[in-house]
């Protein structure tokens, strides 16, 4: 269970960046508050800012908004021990992971300027992979444990 609070914790932080990151390319907030680098503004400006004709930053909002709704869900007592939410979570959590190493690939060697926005946002997603992991792992080894004891209602 505290894997999944803290995945939803995770991805309610990601999902305000993200939110932050969409309303300025939407023109909302004027210039990005990103420090003397001036590196979010070229990162956000750049071709590479826009996916099949939506900002990146939608698909942040998107991907943080699934991410959360899927561990609330998996917070109620009935889903508990279900190991499907948590697979949901790794799924969800790996395509998000793999987006973002392109994107940090793109920002590194590509554009050749850093975003502390998106970084922030690639080190939240990262958490999320690892915990997600974690929390399929942490419910496979207690599926385990309960497979291999006897019974409590037969006598021994």
């Amino acid at each position: 269970m505290r894997y999944r609070q803290a995945i939803a914790l995770l991805a309610l932080v990601g999902l305000f960046v993200a939110l932050y990151l969409w309303l300025h390319a939407l023109g909302f907030g004027g210039a990005i508050k990103c420090g003397a680098s001036g590196g979010c503004e070229t990162v956000q400006t750049s071709q590479w800012a826009v996916f099949l004709g939506l900002p990146v930053a939608f698909y942040g909002v998107v991907g943080y908004l699934a991410i959360l709704v899927v561990a609330i869900v998996a917070l109620r007592p009935a889903a508990l021990s279900q190991p499907r939410w948590s697979t949901w979570l790794v799924l969800l959590a790996t395509v998000g992971f793999g987006f973002t190493l392109y994107l940090t690939y793109l920002e590194l060697f590509v554009i050749h300027a850093i975003c502390r926005w998106c970084i922030g946002s690639a080190v939240i997603i990262t958490a999320i992979w690892i915990v997600s992991l974690l929390s399929l792992k942490s419910l496979a080894i207690r599926t385990d444990h309960a497979a291999s004891r006897p019974p409590r209602d037969l006598p021994v």
